[in-house]
């Protein structure tokens, strides 16, 4: 028999290995309906993690109202868009345009290929790693705060129960280029907040998320690293002893499926999970431009406080914190205990946050306008290649894009000089 075109044995063996709480002998008999039903979901949850990329609104919507077995089914069978529009408005969904969803369907087609699910799932159990889908124990409630946004599923190595755990932490991010200040400040935060019962969430990064990961291991405390792409392989590879720590006592996690490469807009996505996950977000240590404010305007879209550390007027490295401090009100914290008052009930005449930083990351409103122009240009540009030269379909697979918009980029790239075209495709041309 078949499942999603795929033999379904294969798949049923597959799942019941990554499955929390389940053994992973692949001879187990298979115990009823019910569970095949399971099975199916979960596969087709793993199959969307790698289908479109994380934070892709319009397969949120879709997977939410059709469920992730008949959404999935719908790209096999090569359904029409009238048809899955239809689905939609049977399921009480009519806010996605045809326009919009006929785009995702270009998006998410390159993707669909036999077995690429399977290797995923065999790479997962190969390297210990767990699949967690929302109605699971583990599943952290939190992330429901991100509506449609929330990740499709979750891909753990380390203590499953860890998950449990998200809601009595701290998320600590900053500057991978961290100053000796800002690695002391990290490291006594990160100490104080796991004496304080609390635990730690950060990316895992070089600088201040690394010495937060490190001091609440060195604190005998629990911390949980979210990464930016597949958990079977550690990155930065140079935190691969940290992160084989943290799958000791905490949990690594990620919503990509193992086999998936880390990439400029993944990380940026990434960081919604960070800001997700805790009950507050701390920027230690951060330049004007650092993908901490990034962080730090996810937690507050979904209605996290934020704090931030002052830092040397005359340090470059501490300019973004400076900047959510005095233009987007984030709370001023220079120790654990007033990290912990971040999240302590106020009352209503004394919020904790003025101003929403919903867009701190991104600056100006003429910096905000360009950012959105050209996501889809970090998108592509991380599908491109400097040596190897890649094919409009590959690269269109890769960077999660449309093929006729993957096209339309390209050509703007190359009058822009940004990319060139050769007989065996397109090249990117470094600065």
């Amino acid at each position: 028999m078949t499942l999603f075109s795929l033999d379904e044995s294969q798949i049923f063996e597959a799942i019941r290995a990554i499955t929390p709480h389940r053994s992973p002998d692949e001879r187990a008999p298979r115990e009823s309906s019910n569970e095949d039903a399971e099975v199916a979901e979960r596969f087709a949850r793993a199959a969307w993690s790698g289908i479109a990329e994380p934070g892709d609104l319009v397969a949120g919507v879709v997977v939410r109202a059709l469920g992730a077995g008949p959404a999935l089914m719908a790209l096999v069978e090569r359904h029409s868009r009238s048809r899955v529009l239809d689905s939609l408005a049977t399921a009480g969904v009519d806010e996605v345009k045809p326009s919009v969803l006929a785009t995702a369907l270009e998006r998410w087609m390159p993707r669909l290929t036999a077995g690429s699910a399977l290797s995923s799932l065999r790479l997962a159990a190969r390297c210990g790693a767990r699949l967690v889908v929302p109605g699971d124990e583990e599943w952290p409630g939190s992330f429901g705060d991100l509506g449609e946004h929330e990740p499709l599923a979750l891909w753990v190595r380390g203590d499953l129960n860890a998950l449990n755990r998200m809601s009595h932490t701290v998320s600590l991010v900053g500057a991978r280029a961290a100053t000796g200040y800002g690695e002391h400040v990290a490291m006594e935060l990160s100490a104080g907040l796991i004496d304080r019962k609390m635990g730690i969430v950060s990316g895992a990064a070089y600088g201040i998320d690394g010495m937060a990961h490190r001091a609440a291991l060195a604190s005998s405390g629990f911390t949980a690293a979210f990464l930016a792409g597949g958990v079977d392989r550690f990155y930065p590879s140079g935190h691969d002893a940290l992160l084989t720590r943290i799958t000791k006592v905490g949990a690594v996690i990620s919503e990509l499926p193992c086999g998936s490469p880390p990439t400029k807009w993944r990380f940026l996505q990434r960081n919604r999970l960070i800001a997700a996950a805790s009950k507050a977000t701390v920027v230690v240590e951060a330049g004007s431009r650092s993908g901490s404010l990034n962080t730090a305007a996810h937690a507050s879209s979904i209605g996290r406080p934020v704090g931030a550390v002052p830092g040397p007027v005359t340090s470059l490295s501490s300019a973004g914190c400076h900047r959510l401090l005095r233009e987007y009100g984030a709370e001023c914290v220079t120790n654990a205990d007033e990290v912990m008052a971040l999240f302590t009930p106020v009352s209503d005449n004394e919020p904790r946050l003025d101003t929403p930083i919903t867009q701190a990351a991104a600056g100006p409103a003429s910096e905000r306008r360009q950012q959105h122009r050209s996501s889809d240009e970090v998108r592509l540009a991380d599908a491109l290649s400097s040596r190897a030269p890649r094919l409009t379909a590959d690269i269109a697979k890769r960077s999660g894009l449309s093929i006729s918009r993957t096209s339309s980029l390209l050509g703007s790239l190359s009058l822009a000089g940004s990319v060139v075209e050769g007989e065996r495709g397109w090249k990117k041309i470094e600065p």
